[in-house]
This record gives structure tokens, sequence and C-alpha cells, in this order.
């Protein structure tokens, strides 16, 4: 198999499954540090078409959220044959993770995803659950809505996102507006913005704000084995 990724969490999850399989990937996959010999084709959302081409793969690995569909289409009528992941929930994590392994060639399910089901089944909440707003960008204000995998996460965990109702799943919502939602607690992601102590606590003095590792948050793949001990203790 030669597979082309252009997600980063199924960049990890073919890498370490599937050593050698892997023959392009993106700028922004990170992990792991080193996947191999493969080639860099650009960004989640502006991938060298004409590269991806030229490595000759077997199958591109995408997702509807991360990658946009004209560069989808184009890769299709390059010939190339895409599979496009959904992944909204932890339980179409677990699924579309079997499908895509499976797809790349691999023959037996990888002890990290029955270790990632089973460290997430083991997940249980005390008390009432907190609520929560969790901005993903600033300049403007973006926070997770309606129907996201980081916030199926959260529910899991025991927090609410305040916004889990709106129409939009990552609307803009001015700053004053989040303050005067009154949330138990701030959630702080490192991507797609790289909020830190000194960049996004500052905008809600007074609030119980958590900084969490994105990875944990919002990657599908093998991270998924550690997310709930890892989360878990940043929310508190």
């Amino acid at each position: 198999m030669r597979v082309v990724s252009l997600v980063p969490s199924l960049t990890e999850a073919v890498a370490v499954t599937a050593p050698g399989v892997l023959v392009g990937v993106t700028d922004w996959c990170t992990h792991p540090a080193d996947p191999g010999e493969v080639v860099r084709i650009g960004g989640t959302k502006n991938p060298d078409v004409d590269a991806v081409a030229g490595l000759c793969p077997d199958l591109v690995i995408a997702n509807e959220e991360e990658n946009r569909g004209p560069d989808l289409d184009a890769l299709r009528a390059a010939g190339l044959d895409v599979l496009v992941t959904e992944i909204r929930t932890l339980d179409q994590a677990f699924a579309e993770l079997d499908r895509v392994l499976a797809a790349c060639g691999v023959r037996s399910r990888p002890a990290w995803l029955d270790a990632a089901e089973a460290a997430w089944g083991a997940v249980s909440t005390d008390g009432p659950p907190r609520t929560a707003v969790v901005p993903i960008w600033r300049r403007p204000w973006m926070v997770l809505g309606r129907d996201t995998f980081a916030g199926d996460l959260l529910a899991r965990l025991g927090v609410r996102n305040v916004y889990a109702a709106h129409p939009e799943r990552y609307p803009r919502i001015p700053l004053d507006e989040l303050r005067a939602a009154g949330p138990d607690l701030v959630v702080l992601p490192d991507e797609p913005y790289r909020f830190t102590p000194d960049d996004g606590p500052e905008a809600f003095p007074g609030a119980a704000v958590a900084l969490v590792d994105g990875r944990h948050l919002t990657w599908y793949g093998p991270s998924l084995a550690e997310a709930p001990r890892v989360l878990r203790a940043a929310l508190r």
C-alpha cells in the first residue's frame, strides 16, 4: 500500500499501526515526530494536488471537516481513491479508525485502539456537569458549537458546552457575550489557536480556566488511549 494522509491524527494512527505505508503527509502532521520517508505535500486546507498525484498513492485519507471539498474533488479528478471520514463523536471515531486502518491493509485491530475504547468505557462522572465555553480561536473569537468531536469528549468527562445547541458548529461569539454566559469553566486548547498561559486566560478575568492539550481534545488516534486521564487532570 501507498497512502497519503491529509489528516494529522489519522497520520499518527496509520504511522504507528502500519509503518512504511505512508508516502505523503501534510505540513501539520506532527506525530510521530519522524514519520519516516514521506513527502510533505502542503497544508490540510491547501494540499499540493499535483504533488499528491505524483506519489501515485493507492489511497488518500481525508476528513470532511479538516479538508476542503474542491481539493478532494481535484484529487478524485486526478484518478485517486479518496477515503473521506466523518468524525463528530467518539463512537464515530472508533468506527472510522477501524475503517481507515482496514483500508490501509491492516489485518488485525491494534492494541492502542482497544486500549482507547477501554479507557473511555471506564470513564464516569461525579456530581452534576460543569458548564464551559470552549474557544478555539480569537480575533475573532470562535467557540465549539453543536455536533463536535471535542464537545462529545468533554460531555463524557462531565463538562457541558454552553453552545452545544448553537445552530453553527463553530460560531463566532463576541467576547462580552462569552463572559456573560457565566460558565463554570473556560476551556482553552492549544490548537487550532495556540492558547497559552499568557494568551487567552487574561480575556476571562476571575473565571476558572483550563488550558488543555489540543491533541488529546481534538485528535482521533493513539492519543485517545491517554486522553481521559490527561484531560481530567487539566480540567481539574
